[in-house]
């Protein structure tokens, strides 16, 4: 790790969702909360709470020095609207496979 640059994962129980154009394409209440310095809180969500069905790889990959190599999906209207990292580094493990969005709304019950 660069110095001063630090990344956490957390087990979360916040209740979130993703939605697009009136579909929801996403939610879960057992999200892992992604903390890197300088960035927002990202939201890693388990696959089987995402509507997988409805989103086409993408050709998109981008490397980050942290956690690893990401793969995108799409929508017909919105290319890349969401990423995983299928072979994160160790240090950020627990991400495998769960899907981050760029719009994930925390919804309060």
């Amino acid at each position: 790790m660069a110095s001063g640059h630090t990344i956490t994962v957390e087990q979360g129980t916040e209740h979130v969702r993703v939605v697009r154009g009136g579909q929801v394409l996403a939610e879960s209440r057992r999200p892992l909360l992604l903390h890197e310095t300088g960035l927002p809180v990202r939201y890693y969500l388990p696959p089987e709470d995402v509507r997988t069905d409805l989103l086409t790889p993408s050709d998109t990959s981008t490397h980050c020095p942290w956690k690893g190599d990401a793969s995108y999906w799409s929508l017909p209207e919105a290319p890349d609207l969401v990423w995983a990292y299928p072979v994160p580094k160790a240090e950020v493990a627990e991400i495998k496979d769960h899907f981050c969005f760029y719009d994930t709304e925390v919804v309060t019950d």
